[in-house]
């Protein structure tokens, strides 16, 4: 099976972020150190103990997105389109032709619409049901961005959304690998989203003593691995892949567009605890072996971490990666994108692989903010305060931890004909 497995490639980002919507600009932020994280003035905060987040910048989609469908659907759903939109535009394939029968999406979300179901509980407690929208249902559910994108470029291959909480997007990605890797496609459309502006997102996180709490310096609450971390921030955002067979890819002439290779995914479960990671690290340590199993392990030297700036996860993450690379982690570098975007929920494995796949291409790590007082037990290479230089950078891992135990890997590399 090792000889015949088929070899895929990414030819295509789109995505939405806290940055703006453009892959290297996205990256020129984090390398700058800057912080997404704002006050939260799109609605009343007051009454909660958290007062900031990082949301994503507002983006023109009328090029991408009727503008009917931008009014009237959920913006984890208006996300999804303009994303893979976006990313089709940078493979080459928006409006090529192709077997369509054997192309397909999968776009995972979190948590769905929720603020098309906060605005309709709101109507229903308010004004009652006959005032309910008829569109309530489809904008909430889970599946419905993978649909409606896939309506939208008329890809009738397979297509599905996962919801693994903040591992969605991750597993959203190896999905869509192995149904090319399987033959069940040529080209796949794959990736994370959330759009978590409401006052119930934050109100719930705020009722799991999750969030970080630090109002007076909120680009500073964001602190992967220190010490004085107090919990994470929210955010939200959008990446959606285009992965493809080398042979489709080869075959229409498209070698130049490749931006990585995706060489393996890993999916596992701690079942453990509802939202904590095993302490132990043994059900990271199983993902990243599974994620890493067709490769040189001895060439991983690049992790962009979860990272989330909660007390237990951020470390049991260490431990994880410790147990999986022994002494080899004295070689490998690890940083937290979450210090500058905040956690992107099921968007977030999605977001933080273009980070991943921009450090590849550029030879550059960004840095991890905040990290003033390390974990003693890090020892690891965070970079902390600035970016570095990495002309060595080889094989990189993402990866992504959800609620309920769920764990995801994903092993890219660069791109060698």
């Amino acid at each position: 099976m090792a000889e015949k497995r088929k070899r895929i490639v990414i030819t295509g980002i789109g995505m939405v972020s806290c940055f703006g919507s453009d892959p290297d600009l996205f990256y020129d932020s984090l390398l700058r150190g800057e912080s997404g994280v704002k006050p939260i003035t799109e609605f009343e905060i007051d009454d909660m103990p958290t007062k900031f987040a990082a949301w994503a910048q507002k983006v023109d989609m009328d090029a991408y997105v009727d503008q009917k469908q931008q009014r009237r659907a959920d913006p984890y759903i208006n996300y999804t389109i303009y994303s893979g939109k976006r990313a089709l535009e940078q493979a080459g394939l928006l409006g090529a032709q192709i077997d369509t029968n054997r192309a397909g999406v999968i776009v995972g979300s979190g948590m769905g619409g929720m603020d098309k179901y906060y605005e309709g509980v709101s109507t229903l407690q308010n004004k009652g049901v006959r005032r309910v929208s008829p569109f309530f249902i489809p904008y909430i559910i889970t599946n419905m961005g993978s649909g409606l994108l896939a309506a939208a470029v008329d890809y009738r291959g397979p297509n599905y959304s996962i919801s693994t909480a903040c591992a969605t997007g991750t597993h959203s990605i190896v999905a869509a690998a192995n149904h090319l890797i399987l033959g069940d496609a040529d080209v796949m459309l794959a990736g994370g989203v959330e759009a978590s502006k409401n006052r119930m997102t934050v109100a719930g996180f705020v009722a799991c003593h999750a969030l970080s709490e630090r109002n007076d310096a909120p680009t500073k609450a964001s602190r992967p691995w220190d010490i004085d971390r107090d919990g994470f921030v929210i955010g939200e955002g959008c990446a959606v892949f285009v992965l493809e067979t080398l042979e489709h890819c080869l075959a229409r002439g498209a070698e130049d567009r490749i931006i990585a290779e995706y060489l393996g995914g890993g999916a596992s479960c701690d079942a453990y605890h509802m939202t904590n990671l095993r302490p132990d690290g043994a059900g990271i340590a199983l993902c990243i072996e599974k994620a890493i199993a067709h490769v040189d392990k001895e060439r991983v030297n690049y992790i962009n971490c979860h990272a989330t700036s909660t007390r237990m996860g951020d470390m049991a993450e260490i431990v994880g990666i410790q147990r999986a690379f022994g002494e080899q982690c004295k070689r490998i570098k690890i940083n937290g994108t979450k210090s500058m975007t905040g956690h992107c929920l099921g968007g977030a494995g999605a977001v933080e692989l273009v980070a991943t796949i921009k450090a590849l291409e550029r030879k550059k790590l960004h840095p991890t903010i905040n990290l003033d007082n390390p974990e003693p037990d890090l020892n690891m290479d965070p970079c902390a305060h600035v970016a570095q230089d990495f002309p060595e950078i080889d094989i990189c891992l993402k990866n992504s931890f959800g609620f309920g135990g769920h764990n995801a890997c994903i092993a890219v590399g660069r791109y060698q004909g």
